[in-house]
């Protein structure tokens, strides 16, 4: 069984013909709308590719089950859901611009 352990492992999985081929099933499949999105009755869909311009990322498509853990489900459809960036960095833990909360709520002498 293959492994996805490091960033060239997954870097060589994620540019392969079988993952873009199953990402687009996904995509296609989830409506190219956020699936988290949906679930909050909100709507993201996907940028559209303007001539001349790079295309915005709007969407990702995730490993309910990473595949570092479990390897066996990279290439399974039902592994996978059709997530905005922003809700895929919160999944991740990667949320930016929000404080932290502080370990301590001492007082400032």
């Amino acid at each position: 069984m293959t492994e996805y352990k490091t960033e060239a492992q997954k870097k060589k999985f994620y540019r392969s013909g079988d993952w873009e081929t199953l990402r687009q099933q996904a995509l296609v499949r989830d409506n190219f709308e956020c699936q988290w999105c949906k679930k909050e009755g909100k709507v993201t869909v996907d940028s559209i590719k303007e001539e001349g311009k790079r295309k915005d990322i709007v969407l990702n498509v995730d490993h309910k089950y990473g595949i570092e853990n479990y390897p066996q489900l990279a290439l399974v459809l039902n592994n996978l859901e059709t997530l905005c960036v922003y809700h895929h960095n919160v999944k991740e833990g990667r949320v930016f611009g929000q404080t932290k909360k502080k370990k301590w709520d001492d007082e400032k002498w």
